[in-house]
């Protein structure tokens, strides 16, 4: 049987015992909670061009509209520069980020981030 795919955490499950695949795609549940699931905080959402950064490993970002190189196609996700290249997620409705330059929380809302209350 393959695995299936939770719908709201995109989390993979229901291996067979000893069926292919499943450490890799453990290992990818696993990263992906890391990254994702206790809670985000990003340095900026209004940034476009990942090449004018020299992040470190974990640095975390909300691409503004219209990106390039490395984030096109990104606007309004989640990245997480992993120590070699930048991983995204899409937010889905009800995601709680803290916006680090802004010092706000911010919510996603069915297409877009609000534009924050400040704390």
């Amino acid at each position: 049987m393959a695995s299936s795919t939770e719908p709201r955490s995109g989390l993979e499950h229901t291996w067979d015992l000893g069926e292919d695949n499943w450490n890799s795609g453990m290992d990818a549940n696993l990263l992906r909670i890391g990254r994702f699931a206790f809670h985000v905080s990003v340095l900026d959402r209004d940034l476009t061009d990942p090449s004018l950064l020299t992040p470190a490993a974990g640095d975390c970002y909300i691409p503004a509209a219209a990106s390039i190189g490395d984030w096109a196609g990104l606007d309004d996700d989640i990245v997480v520069y992993d120590g070699a290249a930048w991983v995204s997620a899409t937010p889905r409705t009800g995601w709680l980020v803290y916006i680090e330059d802004e010092s706000v929380l911010s919510i996603y809302k069915s297409s877009a981030w609000s534009a924050g209350i400040a704390i």
